[in-house]
């Protein structure tokens, strides 16, 4: 019997259990809001790389949190919108690996990128003078190229692992394939696996050292005058947003999946907080680094006013 079930071809996904009625409107709204993060994000990304003026590493890591939301917003809102109008939530073993890898290298890849910015800020602030030798092309360059091979590295160990478990199961409690509620249905102990967790885990926890040890220079820099008060609120209030939203969200997903019961919190509860990191930061980093940072919103203006002389032109 064991043989059988452990023959696992697809997976169910059992947090879509709304009302049809309730399925068509967060249809709608999801609707609404995957093509809004969309333009937000390569409005942004368009912004930065059609003006020489930005290509400085606050903004080319900027346009590396966009293509991440890009990238990981794909792994999650197609599959969700389909599932949305359908009546039996299934995702296939490939397909269900595929998704892991995709929406947790993402999460990841965040908060790997939101590191960087932070020495990044560290060194504009309170070492103003060195930040050009410090801060070079081949410097940005190798921080873009980590914060992209860290999280692909973790994350395609982590789903090459599961792939070759037995399983005992195929029922997963969420909206998205996740890593560790499959590793949860394995039929045997999974050792490797917890290692492996505890692994990345201390690596985002030095990541976090380095964020905390770079604000509290920071912060003690900045409330020196009143400039670096000015600058540290307008290049690095935006940051500690998305970073408290990011690292809220993910320690909630990653305790609650590993540790948490299902009587805990309701079930939309827990289906908001699981795909809370799928939804604000995509819209909220573009929006308020947009707002924000004078170079970009200015950008943003230029292309808009640009586009609406040219559509003037064209009904004339």
């Amino acid at each position: 019997m064991m043989e059988n079930m452990s023959r696992v071809s697809a997976f169910e996904l059992s947090g879509l259990n709304f009302t049809s009625e309730y399925r068509y409107l967060l249809f709608s709204l999801t609707l609404l809001c995957y093509p809004c993060i969309l333009m937000v994000n390569i409005a942004v990304l368009y912004a930065i790389v059609m003006n020489k003026h930005l290509y400085e590493p606050m903004y080319i890591f900027l346009c590396n949190l966009c293509i991440n939301a890009l990238y990981g917003t794909l792994g999650f809102y197609p599959k969700f919108l389909y599932d949305l109008l359908s009546d039996r939530h299934v995702i296939s073993y490939l397909g269900c690996l595929v998704q892991v890898f995709v929406i947790y290298s993402s999460a990841l890849c965040e908060f790997s990128t939101l590191t960087v910015m932070a020495v990044d800020r560290y060194l504009a602030i309170c070492r103003p003078l060195q930040y050009h030798c410090l801060m070079t092309n081949r410097v940005v360059t190798m921080c873009m190229i980590l914060s992209w091979f860290l999280p692909f590295m973790c994350m395609l160990v982590g789903v090459l692992l599961s792939s070759r478990l037995t399983l005992c199961g195929s029922l997963i409690n969420k909206l998205y394939c996740e890593n560790w509620s499959v590793v949860k249905l394995s039929c045997y102990p999974t050792i490797v696996q917890n290692v492996l967790g505890y692994f990345v885990f201390i690596i985002y926890f030095i990541h976090s050292l380095f964020i905390m040890c770079s604000y509290t220079k920071l912060i003690g820099t900045s409330i020196r005058s009143k400039e670096e008060r000015n600058k540290f609120m307008q290049t690095c209030l935006p940051h500690l947003l998305s970073l408290l939203n990011v690292t809220v969200a993910l320690l909630f997903d990653v305790m609650f999946t590993r540790y948490g019961s299902a009587g805990t919190f309701s079930q939309d509860l827990r289906n908001f907080l699981a795909i809370e990191f799928l939804v604000i930061p995509p819209i909220l980093n573009p929006l308020i680094y947009g707002l924000k940072l004078k170079k970009i919103r200015a950008q943003l203006v230029q292309i808009c006013h640009r586009y609406v002389i040219g559509a003037k032109g064209e009904m004339h």
